[in-house]
């Protein structure tokens, strides 16, 4: 297990502190705000901690309101909308310097029978086994690899990246706003379906929002370009266990008003839909002061 994948497991870990009031912390890892993923999962696990354990998450609700600071706690309050007889609602607002940062609303329910059925993932797309780590891309493509994504995949973090398709990365041409990733935990996940949830949520955020750019030629490490999340939302459709790699087929249908909407997919290697993400983000150009 990586350490930053030990310090993931450490920071979804809350502090208890009173009775629906919870406080995390942030890993050290010189982000100027904290990412969003982190916030969500912290979020969702205040929320658990609140619901019965066997009643499971099956859909989130959040908005980001104001950037999170790193260097401080973050205080996440609950708020215990309803149980009852098969679901159960919860709210959290997260706390920092007297301002609310963040708010998740989450639904829980009872394992029933059902109806079922998915819609078949993408079948074209190559096992990871066959792809490149982030860090051989960079020994092997070298300065087609702009400087700001080589510092960005040189980081050490909890989950492993494989992309499918390089040429958002090393080209200005303007793509279609579509992109498939292969991704997994950095070490064994605790067989724990609520930890396990969390962590889904924390990756459900990462390399999302960057699609919404694809069609206009750019990336999320342009820095003219200012990105931030600002609403997620998740439905948890089958449990998994995390201990293989997962496919994020992501698109994004519309951007318009300095805002990119985006769509993802989470699929089992055996094809089975384990999450599907909706996710708005500012995606505004900066302009140049005039003189």
């Amino acid at each position: 297990m990586t350490t930053a994948m030990q310090e993931l497991l450490s920071i979804l870990d809350l502090e208890r502190l009173e009775h629906n009031l919870y406080r995390g912390r942030s890993p050290q890892a010189g982000w100027q705000r904290v990412f969003g993923g982190q916030v969500i999962g912290q979020a969702l696990v205040a929320a658990q901690r609140t619901v019965e354990a066997e009643r499971h998450v099956h859909s989130l609700h959040c908005y980001f309101m104001r950037p999170g600071d790193p260097s401080v706690p973050i205080i996440y309050e609950v708020d215990r909308i309803r149980d009852g007889g098969s679901f159960t609602t919860r709210r959290v607002v997260a706390i920092q310097h007297g301002h609310a940062i963040f708010s998740l609303e989450a639904s829980f329910q009872a394992e029933e029978e059902g109806l079922e059925h998915q819609i078949d993932g993408p079948t074209d797309v190559p096992e990871p086994e066959t792809l490149k780590s982030q860090t051989e891309l960079i020994e092997m493509m070298g300065d087609n690899v702009p400087e700001a994504i080589r510092k960005f995949w040189a980081r050490e973090r909890p989950l492993e990246i494989k992309p499918v398709i390089l040429e958002h990365y090393t080209t200005r041409k303007k793509l279609p706003p579509q992109q498939r990733v292969w991704v997994r935990t950095s070490g064994d996940v605790p067989d724990d379906r609520a930890l396990q949830a969390a962590i889904l949520a924390y990756l459900s955020d990462m390399t999302l929002l960057d699609t919404s750019t694809f069609a206009h030629g750019r990336t999320g490490f342009d820095p003219d370009l200012m990105m931030a999340s600002l609403d997620h939302a998740m439905w948890f459709h089958r449990p998994h266990k995390l201990d293989d790699w997962l496919l994020y087929s992501q698109d994004s249908p519309n951007a318009i008003g300095a805002r990119g909407f985006t769509r993802g997919f989470l699929y089992a290697r055996d094809g089975r839909l384990i999450a599907s993400v909706a996710q708005e983000g500012l995606v505004r150009v900066k302009t140049t002061p005039k003189k």
